[in-house]
């Protein structure tokens, strides 16, 4: 691993250990990174290690077990542990966006798919810590298909979300759905993928609360002050009257024709 994008050494540790690790688990035919480290906006401990691993065939049970078992080390031995996510897809389902793979994330096991925006980050920037790079394995992603998922996500997860007033006293809930929001928007507008740091001035350009993307900014990249008691649920209010007409007007704008 000699991309400067994993100079942390905490960062090059953990993922060092994790390739040693995993290796002799699944014999991955290759292991990405995308998100944050591959876009070059990697925060040590604040940011996610969004990472994929090809394996030549489904996993087992037993591997499973093992993958768990190696994860769930990883949490409780290093700081940053608990920020490495990592998807196992099989060679052989490599080309169907729709499957489902086995997903270490948010500290369990789960099964969801490799989205085509994350499909278009691997094959733009992603950073290859073993193997072959993801040009020669996953297949490309076109525009349509990458404005067809960016407004279904808006549309059939985002835009229900916010009917769930209860779930926006959480920071991930504010800062995941303003900084997608932003960053579908200049997608669809102009098919490029962006960091959360730019898209954090485009919330600023579309109008967003001043004090909930200056909350989101402290919080990523300065050093956020004591927020008072009632910070979390006027933040939610904030951002709620924000985020759903804005979500409207992206989905509207950039609606996908029915063929």
């Amino acid at each position: 691993m000699t991309d400067e994008r994993t100079s942390d050494e905490a960062t090059r540790q953990l993922l060092t250990r994790f390739l040693d690790a995993v290796r002799p688990v699944v014999a991955p035919v290759a292991v990405w990174a995308h998100g944050s480290l591959g876009g070059g906006d990697y925060q040590p401990g604040r940011s996610d290690l969004d990472l994929i691993a090809v394996v030549g065939r489904p996993c087992t049970e037993a591997e499973e077990a093992r993958l768990r078992e190696l994860h769930e080390g990883l949490v409780a031995d290093s700081p940053l542990g608990g920020k490495l996510h990592c998807g196992y897809l099989a060679a052989e389902e490599l080309a169907d966006p729709s499957l489902t793979h086995l997903t270490w994330a948010q500290e369990e096991l789960m099964r969801r798919p490799v989205t085509p925006v994350t499909r278009r980050e691997l094959r733009q920037f992603g950073v290859v810590l073993a193997g072959v790079s993801p040009a020669g394995l996953l297949p490309a992603v076109s525009d349509e298909e990458l404005a067809a998922f960016v407004v279904g996500d808006l549309a059939g997860f985002w835009r229900p979300v916010v009917d769930r007033p209860e779930v926006w006293v959480a920071d991930v809930w504010v800062d995941l759905g303003l900084l997608t929001l932003a960053r579908a928007l200049v997608t669809l507008r102009d098919g490029e993928l962006i960091t959360k740091r730019r898209a954090l001035d485009v919330l600023g350009e579309l109008g967003a609360p001043a004090e909930v993307v200056a909350d989101i900014r402290a919080r990523r990249y300065g050093e956020p002050g004591p927020a008072s008691e009632e910070w979390p649920a006027r933040r939610a209010a904030l951002t709620l009257a924000f985020l759903g007409p804005a979500i409207d007007r992206v989905v509207a704008d950039y609606a996908i024709p029915v063929r």
